[in-house]
Protein backbone atom coordinates (compact mmCIF):
# COMPACT_ATOMS: atom_id res chain seq x y z
CA UNK A 1 0.00 0.00 0.00
CA UNK A 2 1.47 3.28 -0.57
CA UNK A 3 0.09 7.03 0.49
CA UNK A 4 3.78 7.63 1.60
CA UNK A 5 3.46 10.93 3.94
CA UNK A 6 3.99 14.06 1.48
CA UNK A 7 5.03 12.26 -1.70
CA UNK A 8 3.32 12.58 -4.46
CA UNK A 9 1.06 9.24 -5.07
CA UNK A 10 1.15 7.08 -8.02
CA UNK A 11 -2.54 6.44 -7.45
CA UNK A 12 -6.28 8.23 -6.42
CA UNK A 13 -7.07 7.22 -2.64
CA UNK A 14 -10.55 6.38 -2.14
CA UNK A 15 -11.96 5.74 1.19
CA UNK A 16 -15.18 4.05 2.59
CA UNK A 17 -16.13 2.07 5.84
CA UNK A 18 -18.74 -0.06 7.10
CA UNK A 19 -20.31 0.34 10.38
CA UNK A 20 -19.43 -2.73 12.86
CA UNK A 21 -22.62 -3.01 14.30
CA UNK A 22 -24.86 -6.07 14.53
CA UNK A 23 -24.39 -8.58 11.94
CA UNK A 24 -22.57 -7.88 8.55
CA UNK A 25 -24.82 -9.16 5.63
CA UNK A 26 -24.70 -10.17 1.83
CA UNK A 27 -25.91 -7.10 1.32
CA UNK A 28 -22.88 -5.66 3.17
CA UNK A 29 -20.60 -7.69 0.75
CA UNK A 30 -22.43 -7.38 -2.65
CA UNK A 31 -23.23 -3.68 -2.08
CA UNK A 32 -19.96 -2.54 -0.78
CA UNK A 33 -17.09 -5.52 0.26
CA UNK A 34 -16.69 -6.98 -3.01
CA UNK A 35 -16.58 -3.97 -5.07
CA UNK A 36 -13.66 -2.25 -2.84
CA UNK A 37 -11.92 -5.44 -3.45
CA UNK A 38 -12.13 -4.80 -7.20
CA UNK A 39 -10.71 -1.29 -6.73
CA UNK A 40 -7.09 -2.32 -5.20
CA UNK A 41 -5.40 -2.24 -8.24
CA UNK A 42 -6.61 1.39 -9.81
CA UNK A 43 -6.56 2.87 -6.43
CA UNK A 44 -4.89 3.47 -3.42
CA UNK A 45 -7.80 2.57 -0.94
CA UNK A 46 -8.44 3.55 2.96
CA UNK A 47 -11.09 1.48 4.65
CA UNK A 48 -12.47 1.88 7.83
CA UNK A 49 -14.28 0.26 10.37
CA UNK A 50 -16.28 3.44 11.54
CA UNK A 51 -16.85 2.75 14.88
CA UNK A 52 -17.61 6.30 16.13
CA UNK A 53 -20.86 6.12 13.20
CA UNK A 54 -22.10 2.94 14.93
CA UNK A 55 -22.61 4.28 18.48
CA UNK A 56 -24.97 6.84 17.13
CA UNK A 57 -27.55 3.86 17.82
CA UNK A 58 -26.84 2.13 21.37
CA UNK A 59 -24.18 -0.76 21.50
CA UNK A 60 -23.79 -3.90 23.88
CA UNK A 61 -19.71 -2.49 25.70
CA UNK A 62 -19.16 -6.39 25.99
CA UNK A 63 -19.71 -7.26 22.51
CA UNK A 64 -19.31 -3.94 20.83
CA UNK A 65 -15.40 -4.51 20.65
CA UNK A 66 -15.71 -7.93 19.19
CA UNK A 67 -17.70 -6.39 16.31
CA UNK A 68 -15.30 -4.04 15.40
CA UNK A 69 -12.84 -6.86 15.49
CA UNK A 70 -15.11 -9.36 13.35
CA UNK A 71 -16.08 -6.44 10.65
CA UNK A 72 -12.39 -6.11 10.24
CA UNK A 73 -12.05 -10.06 9.54
CA UNK A 74 -14.91 -9.88 6.80
CA UNK A 75 -13.29 -7.17 5.10
CA UNK A 76 -10.41 -9.39 4.93
CA UNK A 77 -12.34 -12.41 3.98
CA UNK A 78 -14.44 -10.64 1.78
CA UNK A 79 -10.90 -9.98 -0.45
CA UNK A 80 -9.63 -6.22 1.58
CA UNK A 81 -5.78 -7.31 1.49
CA UNK A 82 -4.11 -5.80 3.53
CA UNK A 83 -0.62 -5.16 1.65
CA UNK A 84 -2.38 -3.23 -0.96
CA UNK A 85 -5.15 -1.50 0.95
CA UNK A 86 -4.71 0.31 4.06
CA UNK A 87 -7.51 -1.47 6.89
CA UNK A 88 -7.75 0.64 10.29
CA UNK A 89 -10.68 1.72 13.22
CA UNK A 90 -11.90 5.16 13.29
CA UNK A 91 -11.80 5.52 16.76
CA UNK A 92 -7.90 5.47 16.86
CA UNK A 93 -7.35 8.80 15.11
CA UNK A 94 -8.72 11.56 16.48
CA UNK A 95 -8.48 13.87 13.83
CA UNK A 96 -11.73 12.50 12.84
CA UNK A 97 -13.89 13.50 15.72
CA UNK A 98 -11.84 16.94 15.84
CA UNK A 99 -12.11 17.86 12.06
CA UNK A 100 -15.82 17.25 12.50
CA UNK A 101 -16.82 19.52 15.23
CA UNK A 102 -14.25 22.05 13.23
CA UNK A 103 -16.37 21.61 10.49
CA UNK A 104 -19.71 21.91 12.50
CA UNK A 105 -19.06 25.41 13.19
CA UNK A 106 -17.76 26.75 10.16
CA UNK A 107 -19.33 24.55 7.21
CA UNK A 108 -22.45 22.31 8.28
CA UNK A 109 -25.70 24.06 8.21
CA UNK A 110 -28.63 22.67 9.67
CA UNK A 111 -30.57 23.57 6.66
CA UNK A 112 -28.46 20.78 5.01
CA UNK A 113 -28.87 17.88 7.64
CA UNK A 114 -32.55 18.86 7.75
CA UNK A 115 -32.80 17.35 3.74
CA UNK A 116 -30.97 13.98 4.81
CA UNK A 117 -33.42 11.10 3.89
CA UNK A 118 -31.11 8.65 6.12
CA UNK A 119 -31.66 10.56 9.19
CA UNK A 120 -35.85 11.05 8.68
CA UNK A 121 -35.72 7.25 7.52
CA UNK A 122 -33.83 6.12 10.89
CA UNK A 123 -35.71 8.15 13.05
CA UNK A 124 -38.98 7.90 12.11
CA UNK A 125 -41.60 9.61 14.31
CA UNK A 126 -38.70 9.71 17.48
CA UNK A 127 -36.74 12.78 15.49
CA UNK A 128 -37.29 14.87 18.94
CA UNK A 129 -35.72 12.33 20.84
CA UNK A 130 -32.84 10.50 19.15
CA UNK A 131 -29.21 11.36 20.06
CA UNK A 132 -27.69 14.49 18.22
CA UNK A 133 -25.15 12.07 16.83
CA UNK A 134 -27.40 10.46 14.42
CA UNK A 135 -28.49 13.80 12.89
CA UNK A 136 -24.93 15.39 13.32
CA UNK A 137 -23.63 11.65 11.20
CA UNK A 138 -23.08 12.94 8.05
CA UNK A 139 -20.84 15.33 9.45
CA UNK A 140 -18.57 13.14 10.86
CA UNK A 141 -18.45 11.28 7.63
CA UNK A 142 -17.40 14.26 5.61
CA UNK A 143 -15.05 14.42 8.26
CA UNK A 144 -13.81 11.02 7.40
CA UNK A 145 -13.63 11.59 3.51
CA UNK A 146 -11.95 14.72 3.81
CA UNK A 147 -8.85 13.90 6.06
CA UNK A 148 -7.27 11.52 3.86
CA UNK A 149 -7.13 14.02 0.30
CA UNK A 150 -9.89 11.48 -0.86
CA UNK A 151 -10.35 11.84 -4.60
CA UNK A 152 -13.23 9.53 -4.85
CA UNK A 153 -15.94 7.74 -2.24
CA UNK A 154 -17.40 3.83 -3.11
CA UNK A 155 -20.96 4.21 -1.85
CA UNK A 156 -24.08 2.57 -2.10
CA UNK A 157 -27.19 4.98 -3.34
CA UNK A 158 -28.42 5.71 -0.28
CA UNK A 159 -24.69 7.51 1.09
CA UNK A 160 -24.33 9.49 -2.23
CA UNK A 161 -26.27 12.25 -0.63
CA UNK A 162 -24.26 12.22 2.30
CA UNK A 163 -21.00 12.02 -0.29
CA UNK A 164 -22.69 15.21 -1.48
CA UNK A 165 -22.90 17.16 1.62
CA UNK A 166 -19.07 16.45 2.26
CA UNK A 167 -18.40 18.16 -1.69
CA UNK A 168 -20.63 21.45 -0.45
CA UNK A 169 -18.74 20.95 2.88
CA UNK A 170 -15.47 21.12 1.80
CA UNK A 171 -15.97 24.01 -1.06
CA UNK A 172 -17.34 26.35 1.96
CA UNK A 173 -14.43 25.50 3.57
CA UNK A 174 -12.26 26.29 0.93
CA UNK A 175 -13.99 29.33 -0.43
CA UNK A 176 -13.92 30.58 3.38
CA UNK A 177 -10.51 30.21 4.16
CA UNK A 178 -8.86 30.63 0.49
CA UNK A 179 -5.82 32.69 1.25
CA UNK A 180 -2.46 33.98 -0.28
CA UNK A 181 -1.09 34.99 2.79
CA UNK A 182 2.50 33.40 3.54
CA UNK A 183 1.65 29.97 5.69
CA UNK A 184 -1.89 29.68 4.22
CA UNK A 185 -3.05 27.12 2.00
CA UNK A 186 -5.20 28.39 -0.88
CA UNK A 187 -7.03 24.60 -0.64
CA UNK A 188 -6.74 22.47 2.17
CA UNK A 189 -9.71 20.01 1.13
CA UNK A 190 -10.35 17.94 -1.91
CA UNK A 191 -13.42 17.46 -3.45
CA UNK A 192 -14.09 14.22 -4.08
CA UNK A 193 -15.76 12.13 -6.52
CA UNK A 194 -18.75 9.11 -5.90
CA UNK A 195 -18.24 5.63 -7.23
CA UNK A 196 -21.87 4.12 -7.07
CA UNK A 197 -21.93 0.86 -8.19
CA UNK A 198 -24.59 0.29 -10.69
CA UNK A 199 -25.16 -3.07 -9.78
CA UNK A 200 -25.78 -4.48 -6.41
CA UNK A 201 -25.18 -0.81 -4.81
CA UNK A 202 -28.68 -1.53 -3.24
CA UNK A 203 -29.44 -5.82 -2.15
CA UNK A 204 -32.93 -5.95 -0.99
CA UNK A 205 -34.23 -7.36 2.38
CA UNK A 206 -35.56 -10.91 1.52
CA UNK A 207 -38.47 -10.01 3.91
CA UNK A 208 -39.51 -7.39 2.68
CA UNK A 209 -38.13 -6.65 -1.15
CA UNK A 210 -38.80 -3.02 -0.97
CA UNK A 211 -36.56 -1.93 1.24
CA UNK A 212 -32.92 -2.39 1.85
CA UNK A 213 -31.76 -5.15 3.77
CA UNK A 214 -30.89 -4.31 7.53
CA UNK A 215 -28.64 -5.65 9.82
CA UNK A 216 -30.78 -3.51 12.44
CA UNK A 217 -33.92 -5.37 10.72
CA UNK A 218 -36.50 -6.36 13.13
CA UNK A 219 -36.37 -10.14 12.01
CA UNK A 220 -33.64 -11.79 11.32
CA UNK A 221 -35.40 -13.47 7.88
CA UNK A 222 -34.72 -9.62 6.57
CA UNK A 223 -31.09 -11.02 5.47
CA UNK A 224 -28.23 -13.56 5.09
CA UNK A 225 -25.55 -12.64 7.80
CA UNK A 226 -22.50 -13.50 6.22
CA UNK A 227 -21.88 -16.30 9.55
CA UNK A 228 -25.08 -17.48 8.74
CA UNK A 229 -24.42 -21.58 8.59
CA UNK A 230 -25.61 -22.44 5.02
CA UNK A 231 -28.91 -24.50 6.29
CA UNK A 232 -29.58 -21.30 7.77
CA UNK A 233 -29.26 -19.40 4.70
CA UNK A 234 -31.00 -21.72 2.80
CA UNK A 235 -34.38 -21.86 4.60
CA UNK A 236 -34.02 -17.96 4.36
CA UNK A 237 -33.74 -17.77 0.67
CA UNK A 238 -36.83 -20.72 0.39
CA UNK A 239 -39.24 -17.90 2.66
CA UNK A 240 -37.86 -14.87 0.32
CA UNK A 241 -40.62 -13.06 -0.77
CA UNK A 242 -41.58 -12.75 -4.09
CA UNK A 243 -45.27 -12.37 -5.92
CA UNK A 244 -48.08 -14.36 -6.65
CA UNK A 245 -46.81 -14.56 -10.44
CA UNK A 246 -44.37 -17.60 -11.25
CA UNK A 247 -42.15 -15.95 -14.28
CA UNK A 248 -38.95 -15.59 -13.27
CA UNK A 249 -38.41 -11.98 -15.03
CA UNK A 250 -36.50 -8.70 -13.72
CA UNK A 251 -38.74 -5.84 -12.91
CA UNK A 252 -37.95 -3.76 -10.15
CA UNK A 253 -41.34 -1.97 -9.53
CA UNK A 254 -43.89 -5.07 -10.58
CA UNK A 255 -41.65 -7.53 -8.96
CA UNK A 256 -39.14 -6.41 -6.52
CA UNK A 257 -39.26 -9.73 -4.86
CA UNK A 258 -37.99 -11.78 -7.39
CA UNK A 259 -36.14 -8.83 -9.23
CA UNK A 260 -33.66 -9.27 -5.36
CA UNK A 261 -33.32 -12.51 -6.04
CA UNK A 262 -31.90 -12.13 -9.70
CA UNK A 263 -29.48 -9.55 -8.53
CA UNK A 264 -27.90 -12.02 -5.87
CA UNK A 265 -27.90 -14.82 -7.91
CA UNK A 266 -26.87 -12.24 -10.70
CA UNK A 267 -23.74 -11.03 -8.68
CA UNK A 268 -22.38 -14.62 -7.02
CA UNK A 269 -21.99 -16.22 -9.85
CA UNK A 270 -21.16 -13.34 -12.70
CA UNK A 271 -23.89 -14.41 -14.65
CA UNK A 272 -26.38 -11.78 -16.28
CA UNK A 273 -29.43 -11.45 -15.31
CA UNK A 274 -30.85 -11.70 -19.11
CA UNK A 275 -28.76 -15.48 -18.87
CA UNK A 276 -30.62 -16.16 -15.84
CA UNK A 277 -33.76 -15.29 -17.28
CA UNK A 278 -33.45 -17.38 -20.07
CA UNK A 279 -32.21 -20.12 -18.15
CA UNK A 280 -35.19 -20.27 -15.81
CA UNK A 281 -37.89 -19.27 -18.71
CA UNK A 282 -40.04 -22.57 -18.25
CA UNK A 283 -39.21 -23.08 -14.28
CA UNK A 284 -41.20 -21.79 -11.24
CA UNK A 285 -40.16 -19.85 -7.76
CA UNK A 286 -38.88 -23.09 -6.42
CA UNK A 287 -36.63 -24.47 -8.67
CA UNK A 288 -35.20 -20.63 -8.90
CA UNK A 289 -34.73 -20.51 -4.79
CA UNK A 290 -33.29 -23.83 -4.75
CA UNK A 291 -30.33 -23.68 -7.51
CA UNK A 292 -30.17 -20.26 -5.66
CA UNK A 293 -30.01 -21.84 -2.35
CA UNK A 294 -26.68 -23.97 -3.82
CA UNK A 295 -24.93 -20.60 -5.03
CA UNK A 296 -25.32 -18.92 -1.76
CA UNK A 297 -24.22 -22.06 0.17
CA UNK A 298 -20.96 -22.51 -1.95
CA UNK A 299 -20.35 -18.69 -1.25
CA UNK A 300 -21.07 -19.06 2.22
CA UNK A 301 -18.78 -22.29 2.72
CA UNK A 302 -15.92 -20.17 0.72
CA UNK A 303 -16.32 -16.96 2.83
CA UNK A 304 -16.55 -18.63 6.54
CA UNK A 305 -13.51 -20.76 5.46
CA UNK A 306 -11.16 -17.36 4.89
CA UNK A 307 -12.67 -16.06 7.86
CA UNK A 308 -12.26 -18.51 10.45
CA UNK A 309 -8.85 -18.48 10.05
CA UNK A 310 -8.24 -15.00 11.12
CA UNK A 311 -7.96 -14.52 14.80
CA UNK A 312 -8.57 -11.47 17.09
CA UNK A 313 -5.17 -10.74 17.43
CA UNK A 314 -3.51 -10.80 13.81
CA UNK A 315 -6.50 -8.39 13.03
CA UNK A 316 -6.16 -6.06 15.96
CA UNK A 317 -2.35 -6.06 14.71
CA UNK A 318 -3.68 -5.20 11.24
CA UNK A 319 -5.78 -2.33 12.42
CA UNK A 320 -3.31 -0.88 14.44
CA UNK A 321 -0.53 -0.98 11.79
CA UNK A 322 -3.42 0.78 9.23
CA UNK A 323 -3.68 3.39 11.95
CA UNK A 324 0.03 3.73 12.56
CA UNK A 325 0.10 3.97 8.41
CA UNK A 326 -2.59 6.77 7.68
CA UNK A 327 -2.19 9.04 11.06
CA UNK A 328 0.16 11.11 10.10
CA UNK A 329 -2.22 12.35 6.71
CA UNK A 330 -4.40 13.14 9.46
CA UNK A 331 -2.14 15.09 11.51
CA UNK A 332 -1.26 16.89 8.31
CA UNK A 333 -5.32 17.59 7.11
CA UNK A 334 -5.80 18.86 10.34
CA UNK A 335 -2.41 21.00 10.73
CA UNK A 336 -3.71 23.13 7.71
CA UNK A 337 -7.22 23.39 8.75
CA UNK A 338 -6.01 24.88 11.91
CA UNK A 339 -2.88 27.25 10.27
CA UNK A 340 -6.24 28.75 7.84
CA UNK A 341 -9.28 28.65 10.57
CA UNK A 342 -5.95 30.80 12.65
CA UNK A 343 -5.74 28.27 16.12
CA UNK A 344 -2.09 28.04 14.81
Amino acid sequence: MRLPHKIMRAKPTIFSGVQPSGQLHLGNYLGAISNWAKLQEKYDCIFCVVDYHAITTKQDPKTFNQNILDAAKIYIAGGIDPKKSIIFQQSSIQEHTELAWILNCISARIADLDKMTQFKNKAGKNQETVSVGLYDYPVLMAADILLYNTDAVPVGEDQSQHVELARTIARRFNQAYASTEQGRSREVFKIPELIVSQEGARIMGLDDPTTKMSKSASSSANYIALTDSPEVAKKKIMRATTDSSSEIKYDEKKKPGISNLLTIYSLLTDKSIKQLESKYKNKGYGDFKKDLAVVVEKFLISFQIRYNKLNNQEIRKILDNGAKKIRPIAQDTMKKVKINIGIQ
